[in-house]
């Protein structure tokens, strides 16, 4: 081979049917930003473009096998988590943080509701989430009712201080649950905050989140600055949601395709 292999990325997140979301934005989000995407699935689901019915968590035992094999085997560059699906996950995905070790870039998307309003976490869950992947996280990418519920506090600011406090070292809080015609995500780190404002698109999508988190971890893995990062995340995935399309009955999806 006369050119570089693409860096890897370790995705650890949940299976959409749908393909909307989860694992399969995952891979098709990495691919199209040049890392080459490896997976181990957190949870099956029963979902559809409108709600999700069930999540299926696998068993902590099977995903820690197939992980420790991965890293053991791929010279990992980032990590994005998704959906976690049990709390017996969650502690799953710490033991394989603390295996990967502080030098690789740990990207969190916080899937505590579906987009169609199932609760996808009990309190244990987010006491697993605050308490044992937080502290090991680069970047958190949650939309407001997320971090309210992770901090318990109802302020923008509050909350992306008490993330911080938590131990992640950067917090991209997006505004896609609030009102009005521009879309304002801004990015929390100890150096201060960036605003980033987007045209606010109509409807509703169903793997914007999973889309950003996803190609935050790509830009990571590429080496880029976490500025650069997340702004060409953002970038990626408004242009994602600009050409969406409607498939089913429910929510809009992303099109990350060519």
């Amino acid at each position: 081979m006369n050119h570089p292999p693409p860096p890897v990325v370790l995705n650890l997140s949940g299976h959409d049917p749908t393909g909307g979301a989860g694992i399969q934005a995952d891979i098709e989000t990495q691919c199209r930003l040049g890392c080459h995407p490896c997976t181990v699935i957190t949870a099956l689901t029963v979902q559809d473009t409108h709600n999700v019915l069930r999540v299926l968590p696998q068993a902590p035992e099977a995903f820690l096998e197939q992980a420790k094999l991965v890293l053991a085997d791929l010279p990992v560059a980032a990590i994005k988590i998704g959906l976690l699906g049990s709390v017996d996950i969650a502690w799953a995905v710490a033991e394989v943080l603390e295996l990967a070790g502080p030098g690789i870039p740990v990207v969190l998307d916080p899937i505590l509701a579906a987009g169609g309003g199932q609760d996808l976490a009990g309190d244990g869950l987010i006491e697993a989430v605050r308490t044992r992947l937080l502290p090991h996280c680069t970047l958190t990418t949650p939309n407001t009712p997320e971090a309210q519920r992770l901090t318990g506090l109802d302020e923008a600011g509050a909350q992306a201080r008490a993330l911080l406090d938590l131990g992640c070292r950067n917090v991209l809080l997006t505004g896609g649950h609030e009102d009005g015609p521009e879309l304002v995500n801004r990015w929390y780190s100890a150096q201060g905050i960036t605003g980033y404002r987007w045209p606010r698109l109509p409807g509703t999508y169903h793997g914007s989140g999973c889309t950003l988190a996803a190609a935050s971890a790509a830009g990571l893995a590429l080496g880029l600055t976490m500025e650069a990062a997340l702004r060409e995340a953002q970038g990626f995935t408004w242009q994602a949601l600009s050409r969406g399309f409607r498939p089913g009955g429910g929510q809009w999806l992303p099109w990350r395709g060519k």
